[in-house]
């Protein structure tokens, strides 16, 4: 699952390339580190490129295929020439009005619901455009232990920055505070005044996202406060609302301005302890926040300075029975389905974490839920989805320190409901399939097969450290870019004439799966093996679109132009041309024959 996200990560990176827009995201987040003023932002959101670009990350999203309120969803684009779907958005974008949203209510586990708004596709584009266009600019000016929803940063890297305060910092008191009904309260007004602040004066963008904040909700009504979740937008714009919230805290002590410059913060910080200023250190994941403190008294003025300035500056209130101040030698703190609290070793106090209560609970009842899917449905599917489950809780929840211990009680719990639900499908196969080897062969636990598909062991979970986020890692610099993946080489010159070539008369979707295509074969033709050269490639369907064929990724295949014309070639005399042009090998042969077989020509 890691591995997958980085992938996702480093794909995004290769999307802005693409589509040209990386010079200027780069652009706009160095103009927002140095304090400009932006105000002709609606220009690269409206521009055609930046309209692709979104059109490809939200075609990529699972969620595109919801539908809103209007029934419609990505599908509905699908088929539309690309100069057209680009004008479709910019003209709806020049005279905007946002279709109402969807509402849904999602069940918690406390057997509440939360509400989601599901923005109609059309206007989850647009969404995704100002997205686009806004993130460098306000992550020029995030705090650093901001951790929620912002690129290459995750909860594992929350985690560890607590470790860290409490294990090296040896800060043990710990500030909770809950925001009560946080997404629900967001003020409009101080909204728009803090974005003007970051540096967006673009009055045109903001009058935009008075509208999308105002969007008509199904059964509800227009809101006058709060921002949607389920929205592109919503987690940005409550970074944006908290941001302040991140710097006032930090002025307290981790950024202080002091009169004398220090060389090192190092030193800073043990001239400032020598003051009356309260040292106090931040955590943030979304409205999930934590401030380590050094002693109760300052936890406690910190806790009632906190609680005041929430009011007076955001208008947001506290839940007062959940939020509190915990002595981590003494209690637990419950932090993204963690619980974490220091402990006596070695002559010092170390960070002990595990599963929180909660988590613990919500996991053993998925997959119980999926045994008795699997015991209903009986197909392999359900085994496989499972198997999924097992080890997205394993790669979640593994940097917790006891975590094997959580497991191995979940692993008895849920064995025993696995054993007796699915008793007639087990088979105790000691072969295990080769994923089942690649995750867990370290594992000498009894094995068990259901429908032929190994089930990863439960309990198979051993602790992984948790690695602090490096800072110096952005999207919008060469040298946090060269940290998250290595630049594309070899073909890059082939996606750059793609995107200045495009064919009007071509679908958007054609022409943004031929740009995925190319860097998928990795600008290589699919029958010879060899670099693909301008002038000279085609992209051929495999199946015909007047026999059918559709312009989905799977249907098309990079060639060059001597392989395409052996694909169509129906005369004996052409066809020998070609195949001594091409002097293909065994494997070349077999594969223009089954493109040949599809176009309706015979096997060579």
């Amino acid at each position: 699952m890691e591995e997958s996200l980085k992938l996702e990560k480093r794909q995004s990176l290769r999307n802005n390339e693409y589509y040209t827009m990386q010079s200027i995201f780069d652009n706009l987040y160095n103009q927002s580190s140095n304090n400009k003023k932006l105000n002709k932002l609606v220009e690269y959101i409206t521009s055609k490129n930046n309209i692709l670009l979104a059109y490809r990350n939200i075609k990529k999203n699972k969620g595109s295929t919801t539908s809103g309120t209007d029934n419609l969803d990505i599908s509905f684009f699908k088929d539309m020439e690309t100069d057209k779907f680009v004008e479709r958005i910019q003209n709806k974008i020049a005279n905007y009005i946002p279709k109402s949203i969807r509402r849904v209510e999602i069940p918690k586990p406390n057997g509440k619901t939360r509400p989601l708004g599901i923005p109609c596709i059309e206007d989850r584009i647009i969404q995704q455009c100002i997205k686009q266009v806004l993130e460098p600019v306000c992550e020029a000016k995030f705090h650093k232990h901001n951790y929620g929803f912002r690129p290459h940063r995750s909860t594992k890297h929350a985690i560890a920055r607590c470790m860290t305060l409490m294990n090296q910092g040896k800060l043990h008191y710990v500030v909770d505070i809950d925001i009560k009904g946080f997404f629900d309260n967001v003020n409009h007004s101080k909204l728009k005044k803090q974005m003007w602040n970051l540096g967006i004066q673009d009055k045109n963008l903001i009058s935009i996202i008075e509208k999308i904040l105002k969007s008509e909700i199904q059964g509800i009504g227009i809101p006058t406060k709060g921002t949607p979740q389920g929205g592109v937008i919503s987690p940005l714009l409550s970074n944006i609302v908290l941001n302040e919230l991140d710097w006032w805290i930090s002025s307290q002590w981790e950024t202080f301005k002091t009169k004398y410059q220090y060389s090192k913060s190092d030193y800073r910080y043990v001239a400032q302890k020598k003051t009356n200023l309260k040292e106090m250190w931040l955590v943030r994941y979304a409205d999930d926040f934590k401030i380590f403190c050094r002693d109760y008294k300052t936890a406690q003025k910190i806790y009632n300075a906190t609680r005041l300035w929430l009011k007076e500056r955001l208008d947001l209130d506290i839940s007062p029975e959940k939020s509190k101040i915990t002595n981590l030698r003494r209690n637990y703190t419950e932090f993204l389905g963690f619980k974490l609290m220091v402990k006596p070793k070695r002559k010092k106090y170390v960070c002990q974490s595990r599963m929180c209560d909660k988590a613990k609970k919500n996991t053993i009842n998925k997959l119980k839920e999926q045994i008795k899917k699997i015991q209903k449905q009986g197909n392999s599917n359900e085994v496989s989805r499972l198997n999924s489950m097992i080890l997205g809780s394993h790669n979640y929840y593994n940097s917790a320190t006891y975590i094997s211990l959580d497991f191995n009680k979940i692993n008895f719990l849920v064995t025993k409901t696995l054993k007796i639900r699915l008793k007639q499908w087990i088979s105790n196969n000691p072969k295990c399939s080769e994923t089942y080897e690649r995750f867990y062969g370290n594992y000498k636990g009894k094995i068990r097969t259901i429908y032929n598909i190994t089930i990863f062991p439960i309990y198979g979970c051993r602790t992984k450290p948790p690695m602090n986020f490096s800072q110096d890692i952005c999207n919008y610099t060469k040298l946090g870019r060269e940290k998250i993946h290595k630049n594309l080489r070899g073909y890059k010159h082939l996606i750059k004439y793609l995107l200045r070539t495009v064919n009007e008369n071509n679908t958007a979707e054609f022409d943004d799966n031929k740009i995925s295509l190319i860097a998928g074969q990795q600008g290589k033709c699919y029958i010879t093996g060899l670099d693909l050269e301008i002038g000279n490639m085609k992209c051929h369907h495999k199946k015909q679109k007047c026999d059918g064929g559709t312009d989905e990724y799977k249907n098309l295949v990079w060639v060059d132009g001597e392989a395409h014309k052996l694909i169509h070639s129906s005369k004996l005399e052409t066809i020998n041309k070609y195949l001594g042009l091409l002097s293909l090998d065994e494997k070349g042969l077999k594969r223009v024959n089954s493109l040949r077989k599809l176009v309706g020509n015979s096997v060579i």
